[in-house]
């Protein structure tokens, strides 16, 4: 049995693994997607304080307080930041690490670094009227429907859980200067359909920081591959567990 902890990315809430949950613990194993502060049900907790630490601090928090081993991190879009953070601070309990059609960053990176065209996402929330909040992107061309799920009952939950993004967690740096965390095996999942103009994903190296070749594996879907491609998906994630 391995242990398998979802991670959501931006403006989503653990309930978008609802499909992919129940697949996992059907294959005998235990399966956690937690909510990240400020998300879901913890929506009133958002605020301008809230970034990238705070969501580390929930995910290394859940790990350590109920005592996660062998542990196969899985992190969507965002949360690809997280769960590098993550490992950084608890690598002895990380067995591999999954970036989900994810940010994949370097020490001291952010996410414009990462990804640029987040930089007007952050200088729009700074000059709301918030301040701090960053509405859900509701349809990037040539991404049909909302991020990337287009069935009409499928869009209408989709958009039932999300919420604004704190701005905070695309102005904090990712901690990776633990030597232990390049020990940890990583799978790339990337999602090629539909990817929306000015969303460019860097070059995965022909070797991982452990110095075995890369794992790269690709889902003929949009973003949200966890709801368009449940089973799919499933079937990837067995094969690192």
């Amino acid at each position: 049995m391995s242990t398998y902890l979802l991670v959501h990315g931006a403006w989503h809430s653990g309930q978008c693994w609802e499909r992919v949950v129940p697949l996992l613990a059907a294959a005998g194993h235990r399966v956690l997607a937690p909510t990240l502060t400020g998300y879901g049900d913890t929506v009133h907790l958002a605020g301008p304080e809230v970034g990238l630490d705070t969501h580390v601090d929930d995910i290394v928090r859940l790990i350590t307080e109920e005592d996660l081993t062998d542990v196969v991190l899985v992190g969507h879009s965002y949360a690809g930041l997280v769960i590098s953070s993550a490992a950084n601070q608890v690598p002895e309990r990380i067995a591999h690490l999954v970036y989900l059609d994810a940010m994949v960053p370097e020490h001291g990176e952010t996410a414009v670094d990462v990804m640029p065209f987040t930089q007007a996402m952050i200088e729009q929330a700074l000059a709301s009227e918030s301040g701090w909040r960053i509405p859900p992107l509701t349809g990037m061309e040539p991404s049909p429907g909302l991020f990337g799920v287009t069935e009409p009952a499928d869009v209408a939950w989709l958009r039932s859980m999300l919420s604004d993004q704190p701005v905070r967690c695309l102005q904090q740096p990712v901690r990776l200067d633990n030597p232990a965390v390049n020990a940890i095996p990583r799978t790339h999942i990337h999602c090629v359909a539909d990817v929306p103009e000015g969303v460019t994903r860097r070059s995965v190296p022909a070797l991982q920081p452990n110095g075995t070749p890369s794992q790269v594996w690709e889902l003929e879907t949009g973003h949200d591959c966890m709801i368009t491609m449940p089973a799919e998906l499933t079937e990837l994630l067995l094969k690192v567990g």
